[in-house]
């Protein structure tokens, strides 16, 4: 049963997170969650506050002996990406997380777990909580709507806080000090069209699905060269469109921006007769997804069955236009870093591609540790969807975050690890996006860093969290603070 995670170690920190699995958080939704968190600051009688924008301040004074000792902000994100495996029914507006203990994982059935960042909240809370800890005066800040646009972040304003040092609880690999994050842009895409072309008579339809892929957070995930389903189907519209006489009637891929999408689902028509040479070439990509995919991939599964007959068709000069643009789009690792080796400097994800009527809608997430780069790949994409008649709008720009390798609660950091555990901590610089950046818009004479658990697979209905790692990562932060 789920409520076993409370009798895990540190028991207030995996009690803590037990209860935030129960309160549905989903982005866009923090109704519930900061109503549970102002509830657990007053109880504690801290000073708890709520700026405009809806973030959550718990402030802690210092222990006796402590109060000249810098104030140290932990920081951390209330919501949390919702995927679930398909054909499984879980709302995640109503329904708890069902998380189990597997070994020394944690993790959740058939949907996201939300450790992301669940786990660096929880760790926050232990620490307000626990009065037997030597520290100097804590704020603990909990963002919301970080997941899509980090609202919070945005929202956040000059004189909200008053510590200079800013611990930020929302990387994944325990041992590993983060310094720096990419930056990030979403690209939005429309194909329009006044209406559908009519179908062909005589033709069937068909329904082709891609499921079965990993999936993964397009940051932390996205240089582990997995499928992605959109990628995918559109090079088998291709070849059926070109060679099969296939027309296109619908497209459902991806669900969310900043997820690898893993499923692709794409109604098409054929002409009387082909269905059988149809399914050969569905059978043969399959074989050759799960070839080409060997060894990071070990589920793909796509099929086709005939369905329910469309109203309409996708007009073919937009059908022939969208295929070969997202043909032509780049997708994936685009760019190294040179001063961090193994870590992505530029990347691009294809997130959703989604018709209605009217309208096909595509979502593209670009990241990079480069403002110039980041251009540059805009542009790229910008041209390709351009010249196939397609209207491109960028949203949601951030500012990533510039590695400071001097910076002071890095030193202390690696040297209360060493101490600890008798070896250095790596310093990496993370393709994910992280809050830092733009909280020191606002706060740029903030010394910050970035730390967290092994969490794996965020941001997919794989995800989990290592239970020793959160061990390793509570003494860790509780040295920290009584060191600063």
């Amino acid at each position: 049963m789920s409520a076993e995670i409370r009798t895990l170690a540190p028991q207030s920190v995996w009690s803590y997170f037990y209860d935030l699995t129960q309160i549905p958080r989903p982005t866009g939704h923090m109704e519930g969650v900061t109503k549970y968190m102002l509830a657990f600051g007053n109880e504690l009688g801290l000073e708890t506050k709520q700026d405009e924008a809806g973030n959550i301040l718990i402030r802690k004074p210092a222990t006796p002996g402590f109060e000249n000792h810098k104030t140290v902000i932990l920081q951390s994100h209330l919501d949390m990406v919702p995927q679930a495996n398909r054909g499984v029914e879980h709302d995640f507006l109503k329904d708890p997380i069902d998380a189990y203990i597997d070994g020394d994982w944690v993790k959740a059935r058939q949907t996201t777990l939300g450790a992301d960042d669940g786990i660096g909240v929880a760790l926050a809370m232990a620490v307000l909580a626990d009065k037997t800890l030597k520290h100097g005066p804590v704020e603990a800040l909990f963002t919301i709507d970080e997941e899509v646009g980090m609202v919070g972040a945005f929202g956040l304003k000059p004189g909200f806080l008053t510590g200079t040092i800013l611990i930020n609880c929302d990387s994944e690999e325990e041992g590993e000090l983060f310094v720096g994050c990419a930056g990030g842009i979403d690209m939005n895409i429309t194909f329009q069209y006044k209406k559908g072309a009519p179908l062909i008579e005589g033709d069937i339809p068909v329904k082709v699905m891609l499921t079965g892929l990993k999936g993964g957070h397009s940051g932390v995930d996205i240089h582990l060269g997995r499928a992605n389903a959109n990628k995918l189907m559109f090079r088998f519209l291709k070849e059926a469109v070109r060679d099969y006489g296939a027309r296109l009637a619908s497209i459902d891929g991806g669900s969310l921006r900043n997820a690898i999408p893993r499923e692709a689902v794409a109604v098409i028509t054929i002409p009387d007769g082909n269905e059988e040479t149809l399914w050969e070439l569905v059978a043969d990509y399959q074989e050759l997804y799960r070839t080409e995919y060997a060894g990071i991939e070990d589920d793909i599964l796509f099929t086709a069955e005939i369905a329910e007959q469309p109203l309409s068709l996708i007009p073919e000069e937009i059908q022939d236009d969208l295929v070969n643009a997202i043909e032509g789009c780049q997708n994936g690792v685009i760019s190294m870093l040179h001063d961090f080796p193994d870590t992505v400097e530029s990347s691009s994800n294809l997130a959703m591609v989604k018709s209605s009527k009217g309208k096909i809608d595509i979502s593209i997430l670009v990241r990079s540790s480069s403002e110039s780069r980041k251009e540059d790949v805009c542009s790229s994409l910008e041209s390709v969807f351009s010249m196939a008649g397609a209207k491109v709008e960028e949203d949601g720009a951030y500012g990533g975050w510039q590695p400071n390798i001097n910076s002071p609660i890095l030193n202390k950091m690696q040297e209360v690890y060493q101490q600890l555990y008798n070896r250095k901590p790596s310093v990496k610089v993370i393709h994910a996006g992280l809050e830092c950046g733009i909280i020191q818009e606002s706060y740029p004479n903030m010394d910050m860093i970035s730390f967290g658990p092994d969490l794996v697979f965020p941001h997919s209905p794989a995800e989990a969290v290592k239970i020793s790692s959160v061990q390793k990562l509570w003494n860790f932060m509780v040295a920290t603070l009584e060191a600063i």
